[in-house]
């Protein structure tokens, strides 16, 4: 394989890559919290080898997959009703304890679970500000969620909801849809928490948007295999011309 079929090769493996990344998108476009990420890619510069002229070969670019960055603008935010939704008004993540040690995420849809601790979608244990498990007993029925994340009922106050912030957001490592783990860096707390109850952060995807992204994507990538194919007739035609003048 030569240097065009090599190029348009590492274009098609970004491309792919550009694909699964928009269609995970559109897929967590209705999952509370999710943060939309995008492809990062770079040209990697390189000098053509065994070629007759000129004497050090041309520079050539092969597409470059660098890395994946998060979009980190706040979904839009919704109002339920169910006085266990909160969602986060401005910057930190919610912490859960998880059999993998504590994580942290946007979607405050939250229930009552049957050990009548307060949980995420998962089951996963709220921490509060000391970082224990939120207990919510039988007889407290009129729950209230304070701006601060302060949780009263009729029998007065359980708990504070656990809000964090870090110091870069893109270094999270993403687990699932709705989960992040804190990749060596130390949660600090915000300051001052906001918080809304009976209300959840949506996805940030714009789901419109991420069609129109796909279809283009979708486009390029024909366009670079009709390319390849190209390529591969005038290599085999190439060929064909060798070999007849050998006959």
């Amino acid at each position: 394989m030569d240097s065009p079929s090599y190029i348009i090769l590492s274009r098609l493996t970004s491309q792919l890559r550009a694909s699964q990344v928009t269609a995970h998108n559109l897929a967590n476009a209705d999952t509370p919290g999710f943060r939309a990420a995008r492809p990062i890619f770079a040209e990697h510069l390189a000098r053509q080898g065994r070629v007759e002229g000129p004497r050090e070969g041309r520079e050539v670019a092969y597409a470059w997959d660098r890395a994946t960055w998060r979009d980190s603008q706040p979904g839009a935010i919704t109002r339920t009703g169910n006085p266990l939704d909160v969602a986060i008004q401005g910057d930190g993540f919610f912490t859960v304890e998880t059999p993998r040690g504590e994580r942290f995420t946007r979607a405050g849809r939250f229930a009552m679970g049957a050990n009548g601790q307060l949980v995420d979608h998962h089951g996963h244990a709220v921490l509060n500000a000391n970082g224990q498990p939120i207990a919510i007993a039988p007889n407290d029925t009129q729950i209230e969620i304070s701006g601060d994340g302060t949780i009263r009922s009729e029998n007065g106050i359980l708990g504070r909801i656990r809000l964090v912030r870090f110091d870069n957001e893109q270094a999270l490592q993403s687990e699932g849809d709705r989960l992040f783990a804190a990749a060596g860096q130390e949660p600090q707390e915000v300051p001052q928490p906001r918080m809304v109850q009976g209300a959840v952060e949506g996805s940030n995807v714009v789901s419109v948007l991420e069609m129109t992204r796909m279809m283009a994507e979708l486009r390029e990538f024909q366009m670079a295999t009709q390319f390849l194919e190209r390529e591969s007739e005038r290599q085999q035609s190439a060929i064909d011309r060798l070999l007849r003048r050998r006959a």
